[in-house]
């Protein structure tokens, strides 16, 4: 007999999810302060991403390397798409990730492909603008965010394009 979580992971499974284990590490001057943060990242953080179906841990114990605390943890997760995990995977830079399930192959229709390009390239976007707020001036931050503005924009009427031609398709047959 299958457990509630067998059936969820099953059906997540079987309409595009991905179960993944992601590896973490994690470092800090104070032993007791690292458990706690990985539990913060596991329960408040990786289960409340969108995206995200279930996840659980295992956190080892810290141990003390050159003056600093090292832990790692093990964090088994059910994501409804794949691009969920692309974005956790960009976002909280996990040391390792292992894909569970599916076994063999996972399949994607050209919107769906054009989708997650577009959603990585806005994630990248993202990154590069917080990184150069950073670094830049601010007459060469104004001038770079409107053309992140203006790149955007163009990004959303070649996505807006591509789901009308793939939806012409579907229903005209070919």
């Amino acid at each position: 007999m299958k457990s509630d979580v067998d059936k969820v992971t099953e059906e997540t499974i079987s309409n595009g999810g991905v179960l993944a284990k992601l590896y973490f590490d994690m470092r800090h001057t104070e032993r007791e302060k690292l458990q706690p943060l990985m539990i913060d990242l596991i329960n408040e953080r990786l289960m409340k991403e969108k995206g995200v179906v279930y996840c659980y841990g295992a956190i080892e114990e810290p141990i003390e390397n050159g003056g600093m605390f090292v832990t790692s943890g093990i964090v088994t997760v059910l994501f409804e798409k794949f691009f969920a995990l692309v974005d956790i995977s960009f976002r909280y830079a996990p040391a390792g990730i292992e894909i569970l399930k599916p076994s063999k192959e996972m399949r994607f229709t050209i919107a769906e492909l054009q989708s997650m390009l577009m959603d990585v390239s806005n994630i990248s976007m993202t990154y590069s603008k917080f990184v150069m707020e950073r670094v830049l001036k601010k007459e060469d931050l104004d001038n770079m965010m409107k053309h992140l503005a203006d790149r955007e924009s163009i990004g959303k009427r070649f996505l807006d394009e591509g789901k009308k031609k793939e939806s012409g398709r579907k229903e005209g047959g070919g």
